[in-house]
């Protein structure tokens, strides 16, 4: 428990804080309206507005006979937290021995270590061992411990063409990204899905049939959609600013054509020339444009690549 004191009293600000605990995947439209209250409510108090999020998932770690994935990285996840209003974030690793802490120890932590005035949840949260920490509980807490609790009520998405206004939850957003439902996918994240790595060396068969992509280094316990075509836009990384928005075809997939085993990210950028190797590159997945095939000749490819082409373009007309 020591790491993760030091890790509350390191990333704290110091005079109080109003916080917002949780693992935020995806760091949804529900998870900004949260902070966004935290923010707003610590201006109003003159406190901090902090947020802790563990890592990794409580489910990978007392499940670890279920395949997982992240929605972001936590890169990423820390970075979205902060545009959403948290002046800092702590992370919080989780651990089996974390599990076994009850709610009431782990509120104290946020008191003595965070310096937690307010803690900010949604109506279901529930901290501490076998979730015994309900928000009923967490307010007797508060009595003897000094902080007050308040809740928000879940956020709905709202989509026709699934004819649902139920509550956004990164467990529906994987539902979305699994049917390839991209337009879906970004109504509830609030933007679009996206992906980030470094550049890194392919076999070049793009360049050789004159459609040169970016072979995009993506972690493996990053959430993908299905296999397939995607029209996308790109931007590089330069220092801690990111350039120019590129429009582009993305393939997911295997390749199919040369029997490909490994699964790969691969963009094509329109109306780009140059090297891009080891450059950091994030691609914004807004729209599928078909499945992964496989052709039988590399002018069959080539013909298809056009017509992806042409569709991306007329796609960002």
């Amino acid at each position: 428990m020591l790491l993760v004191r030091d890790e509350l009293r390191h990333a704290a600000s110091a005079g109080g804080n109003v916080l917002t605990v949780g693992v935020f995947d995806g760091v949804h439209r529900g998870h900004q309206t949260l902070v966004a209250r935290t923010r707003d409510e610590a201006r109003r108090r003159g406190l901090g507005a902090g947020v802790a999020t563990f890592h990794p998932n409580p489910l990978a770690v007392l499940r670890p006979d279920v395949a997982f994935s992240y929605l972001t990285s936590l890169e990423r996840r820390v970075e979205l937290l902060c545009e959403a209003g948290a002046d800092w974030v702590a992370v919080v690793q989780f651990t089996s021995e974390l599990a076994l802490v009850s709610a009431e120890d782990f509120a104290r932590m946020l008191v003595e270590d965070a310096g937690m005035r307010l803690l900010i949840v949604g109506e279901d949260f529930r901290l501490g061992r076998g979730r015994e920490g309900d928000v009923t509980r967490l307010r007797e807490l508060g009595v003897t411990l000094g902080f007050e609790v308040e809740t928000l009520p879940l956020v709905a998405g709202d989509l026709d063409d699934t004819g649902g206004a139920d509550e956004i939850s990164s467990t529906r957003i994987r539902r979305a990204l699994a049917a390839s439902d991209m337009r879906a996918v970004t109504v509830l994240l609030g933007r679009p899905f996206s992906l980030r790595g470094p550049v890194i060396h392919g076999d070049e068969r793009g360049r050789a049939i004159g459609f040169p992509t970016l072979n995009i280094g993506v972690s493996a316990d990053h959430a993908l959609p299905p296999d397939g075509v995607y029209v996308t836009r790109a931007q590089v990384q330069s220092g801690q600013a990111w350039g120019h928005v590129f429009h582009g075809a993305t393939n997911i997939g295997t390749q199919p054509t040369f029997d490909g085993a490994r699964r790969r990210v691969e963009t094509h950028l329109l109306d780009f020339e140059g090297d891009l190797y080891g450059q950091v590159v994030q691609i914004e997945l807004v729209d599928r444009l078909r499945d992964e095939q496989k052709f039988d000749g590399i002018e069959s490819l080539v013909a298809q690549i056009q017509q992806d082409i042409v569709a991306t373009r007329a796609y960002f007309a």
